[in-house]
């Protein structure tokens, strides 16, 4: 399982990149392995400001369907939208090209909530 050092994980499975007041949202490896071949990504709150934990969107693999958490509180500002014609690229690369949305946080104070790599390796 790859788990970067670099991000901050939730129990959930969602990986956060954090940049300034910008947060790069997807799901980690192990999720993406667990459901199996995703085959579509939704995410129809793309301006919403959503607390954090509430769901964002939904990603259907061939055998389920999932909920997504927002890992941190704030409005989501930006979409992959590579991801509904190419939903595959979270399979291939959760890290990189198959993150699934961005938020400006409003509040920062959230981030030291998430987990570690070391954390989530814990949990997996």
């Amino acid at each position: 399982m790859n788990v970067p050092s670099n991000l901050k994980y939730t129990k959930d499975h969602e990986w956060v990149r954090i940049d300034g007041d910008i947060a790069t949202v997807g799901i980690t490896d192990f999720a993406q392995d667990q459901l199996g071949d995703i085959v579509y990504v939704e995410v129809e709150t793309l301006g919403e400001t959503l607390n954090k934990e509430e769901v964002f969107g939904t990603v259907e693999a061939v055998k389920t369907v999932s909920d997504l958490y927002l890992p941190l509180s704030g409005e989501i500002i930006e979409f992959n939208e590579s991801l509904e014609s190419e939903p595959e690229k979270v399979n291939t690369h959760p890290y990189e090209d198959g993150w699934m949305i961005k938020i400006k946080i409003s509040n920062l104070d959230e981030v030291a909530e998430l987990l570690d790599d070391a954390a989530y390796k814990a949990l997996i």
